[in-house]
């Protein structure tokens, strides 16, 4: 590994790691580390980072984008969980399609492919998953799925998904009985924030949809085999955005949480 790398890795993770005070509990456990797929240094992104430590404030949290792909891959084999966060537009050529740039934002074609290497070492590893928004929608897309290019275009606007130009807007979801999200949350429906233009469209062969909107579109993906498998659990909204003490938040986190331990342990 370069020296430059070794030390954006030393750094990020000092920066990262810092928020708030922990538990006497909390510092007699072995930190947990987490990987990021992006996690700086756009503001927004740094609340997965309060997330986190909402449910564990000694989690170590490292920001992958800014390593490279090979130094990334290598730096995910010392953690204990997969996070990926939201953000562009998933490049339609990573699910079989046309690039339309009056439905997709500028993709990021380095970012795909991260994430898309990310995925495949996690799975080999063994790491726990937590797809959020984008993440999501990646996950899908890794597992031979497709999205929708852009909602009102595509499906229509009777829910909104978000207000344009990129505001927030928040709706009900569904969620399917006896599912992993159901049995994280404790509940069946719910409403949820919302900011996107795209979703699931084909369901990926090897998942499952456990959550869907009032218009049908899926909200929520997990295994259908987890035989052997780590945890792994997509959602479309913004649980690191919403208040803490909802089940469609906090429960979440904890449970990933809680499932990176697993694998640390």
């Amino acid at each position: 590994m370069k020296k430059s790398n070794l030390l954006l890795i030393i750094i990020l993770g000092i920066v990262l790691t810092i928020s708030g005070c922990s538990t006497q509990e909390e510092h007699q456990k072995e930190p947990v580390r987490i990987a990021i797929s992006k996690a700086v240094p756009e503001k927004s992104y740094r609340n997965y980072i309060k997330w986190l430590h909402a449910a564990d404030s000694t989690v170590v949290c490292i920001d992958m984008y800014h390593l490279g792909v090979d130094s990334a891959l290598k730096v995910l084999e010392t953690c204990d969980g997969l996070l990926l966060t939201g953000g562009e537009d998933i490049n339609p050529d990573r699910y079989g399609e046309t690039f339309d740039s009056s439905k997709c934002d500028l993709p990021d074609n380095y970012r795909d492919t991260l994430e898309f290497a990310l995925i495949g070492k996690a799975l080999k590893l063994k790491l726990p998953i937590q797809g959020i928004c984008r993440g999501h929608q990646m996950l899908n897309a890794y597992f031979g799925g497709t999205l929708y290019q852009d909602i009102p275009t595509d499906v229509g606007t009777k829910v909104k998904h978000r207000h344009p130009p990129y505001k927030p807007s928040k709706h009900n979801i569904s969620i399917a009985k006896n599912s992993l999200l159901n049995e994280i949350s404790g509940v069946e429906e719910g409403i949820v924030n919302s900011n996107h233009h795209q979703a699931v469209n084909k369901l990926a062969p090897g998942l499952k949809a456990v959550a869907h909107t009032d218009d049908g579109l899926v909200e929520s993906v997990e295994l259908i085999d987890t035989d052997g498998q780590a945890y792994l659990l997509g959602v479309q909204w913004h649980p690191e955005a919403m208040n803490y003490t909802d089940p469609l938040s906090i429960n979440i986190v904890k449970r990933f949480i809680q499932e990176a331990r697993k694998h640390r342990k």
